[in-house]
């Protein structure tokens, strides 16, 4: 029994994508937010047809956006420490290698 399985060539997987995450989270929770009041004068409409489910889940959408725009702001505030430790590491006179004095530079002994 063959199949394409057997033939599928390994390739390295690529490097993610970074952009604006954090403007990204925060315009995707202000359209959640705006569907949720846009739907709400049409409430009626909504439970006389059986869909109060989409207005509840606009609203539902903006709250995890909020949660969403806590957690990218604090990522991203985490990787430009990280960052600035390492060019803090590299610029010291004293460190050449660029190490902690392990010798290693991530400090395992």
């Amino acid at each position: 029994m063959t199949g394409s399985w057997t033939a599928t060539p390994r390739r390295a997987a690529p490097e993610p994508l970074e952009g604006p995450v954090v403007g990204t989270i925060t315009g995707g929770t202000i359209i959640w937010f705006a569907l949720f009041l846009l739907q709400l004068p049409f409430y009626g409409w909504f439970s006389d047809h059986g869909h109060t489910w989409w207005i509840w889940t606009c609203l539902a959408g903006g709250g995890l956006g909020l949660i969403g725009i806590w957690y990218v702001r604090g990522r991203d505030a985490a990787i430009k420490r990280a960052a600035a430790l390492a060019a803090d590491k590299s610029d010291d006179p004293n460190n050449p290698n660029g190490t902690d004095g392990s010798g290693h530079p991530d400090g395992t002994p």
